[in-house]
């Protein structure tokens, strides 16, 4: 056989083994890999209230640190239940209050601080919502990775299930999007009950100026 044709062959082979790792991945979720763990926990150090368990994944990290699983049709199988885990997980304002103080929700919304090494645990942590979404239309800075909030109550109206909805994605948008970019923000205690209700009123306070 000459070389030509064994470098073909050798193509066509490496080809051919390449899908079918591709394919058996979708099959099963990939597991973790013990250097990759190690080499994650060796670059990152413990330092005041941020702790290394914060690179220790939960269920639904690991599924949607796995994308190519995540779109195969296992993978959606396994979306609803995550989605379903998350959102099981919400809990309803305890006073049965939804709707707080719209100016502490702006204030939440600009702030991006806290849960860092230089934090004290009584620190606030703002919500940093203006990173992502444009909310006050006079906030001229603002990102756009997730839609414009702006008209919020205004358009959706402000009923039971709008109110709810709104909520529930505040606290855990993993409930409806297994791997949504938004944070979630009382999974992970970066917002307590009173500033969610804040911020809920900055969305949905037909006084505040999102809705004027």
């Amino acid at each position: 056989m000459k070389i030509k044709h064994i470098k073909q062959l050798l193509t066509i082979t490496g080809f051919i083994v390449a899908s079918a790792l591709m394919q058996s991945s979708a099959v099963a979720q990939q597991k973790n890999d013990p250097k990759f763990s190690k080499m994650m926990h060796d670059s990152f150090r413990a330092e005041g209230i941020a702790g290394l368990n914060r690179i220790d994944q939960d269920a639904t990290q690991k599924f949607c640190s796995d994308p190519q699983f995540a779109a195969s049709k296992q993978g959606q199988a396994m979306r609803e239940k995550i989605q379903k885990i998350n959102m099981d997980s919400i809990q309803q304002p305890s006073d049965g209050k939804y709707i707080g103080d719209w100016k502490n929700g702006e204030k939440i919304a600009q702030s991006g601080r806290g849960a860092t090494w230089t934090d004290k645990v009584d620190t606030p942590i703002g919500g940093g919502c203006y990173n992502c979404h444009q909310i006050d239309p006079k906030e001229i800075s603002y990102g756009n990775i997730g839609p414009s909030l702006t008209g919020y109550g205004k358009l959706r109206g402000y009923s039971n299930e709008v109110v709810t909805y709104t909520w529930n994605r505040i606290n855990n948008s993993k409930a409806y999007n297994a791997c949504s970019n938004m944070p979630r923000f009382a999974h992970f205690k970066l917002l307590n009950e009173q500033q969610i209700q804040d911020v809920m009123a900055l969305l949905l306070d037909p006084e505040s100026p999102v809705n004027k």
